[in-house]
């Protein structure tokens, strides 16, 4: 018992030790998106044919550190995948160290990907829906914080979102979750996504469909994946099996 209690110990302050070297990145590359922070507006607001205003002096730090989050938490990405694998990779085999490994690279990529979808199909048909919702009743005025909280809000679910392929790879081949687990809830997670779907798209059919089809192939190529996976994992174990039934080296 006492034993148990030891590794319990040690795991838990292995845990500590990498969510603080995680929580250290994510403050090293959100002073690192401050510095570049001019930058990084100017380049969000150079396609914009109306200047963004502000209401107070309050508003341009915000501003500044919602443009600082992001490039933290892209940058984290892979830092955190890299530390949840080096968590769990003394319970993995060796062929699974070095599949789960190649994970962590797309996780990112998919990341950047989900933000690319958000910001350059979702938001535009979205803020354009908007714009000419309100006609020639509104003069349109936009105001640095709202709008970066619009293109947040636009981005930033997809791109985690677009993470779940790579996630469900990785919680198959560490035995967390199977395909056919995924399709059983199939129905449930579809229901999940298009609540998602609705509360992050504009109140009209053709933007809920817009943002909905996509989180939907995603769930569905995440199963397809998760099935590629399982049976790759299910075939290694066999082998091992056999190869540790007829004496031979596993």
């Amino acid at each position: 018992m006492e034993e148990k209690d030891i590794n319990m110990i040690e795991h838990l302050d292995e845990l500590r030790k990498r969510l603080i070297f995680t929580a250290l990145s994510f403050i090293a590359f959100f002073i690192v998106g401050f510095i570049f922070v001019e930058d990084i507006y100017k380049w969000f607001v150079k396609d914009l044919d109306v200047k963004l205003m502000v209401l107070g002096p309050s508003d341009i730090i915000w501003v500044y550190f919602m443009l600082a989050a992001v490039i933290a938490v892209a940058g984290t990405i892979p830092v955190l995948a890299t530390q949840i694998w080096l968590f769990v990779k003394p319970a993995l085999n060796p062929i699974e160290k070095k599949a789960t490994l190649s994970y962590i690279p797309a996780l990112f990529i998919l990341f950047i990907a989900g933000l690319a979808f958000g910001y350059f199909v979702i938001f535009p048909t979205v803020l354009n829906f908007l714009v000419e919702l309100g006609g020639d009743m509104f003069v349109t005025n936009f105001t640095a914080d709202k709008y970066f909280r619009f293109v947040l809000h636009m981005t930033m679910p997809f791109a985690i979102l677009f993470e779940l392929p790579v996630v469900v790879m990785f919680l198959t081949s560490i035995g967390v979750i199977n395909p056919y687990v995924l399709q059983k809830v199939r129905k449930y997670a579809y229901f999940v996504l298009v609540v998602i779907s609705v509360v992050i798209s504009p109140p009209d059919i053709m933007s809920d469909i817009l943002v909905t089809i996509p989180l939907l192939l995603l769930y569905e190529i995440s199963i397809t994946l998760s099935k590629i996976v399982f049976k790759r994992k299910a075939k290694r174990e066999q082998l091992m099996e056999e190869q540790y039934e007829s004496g031979g080296p596993v």
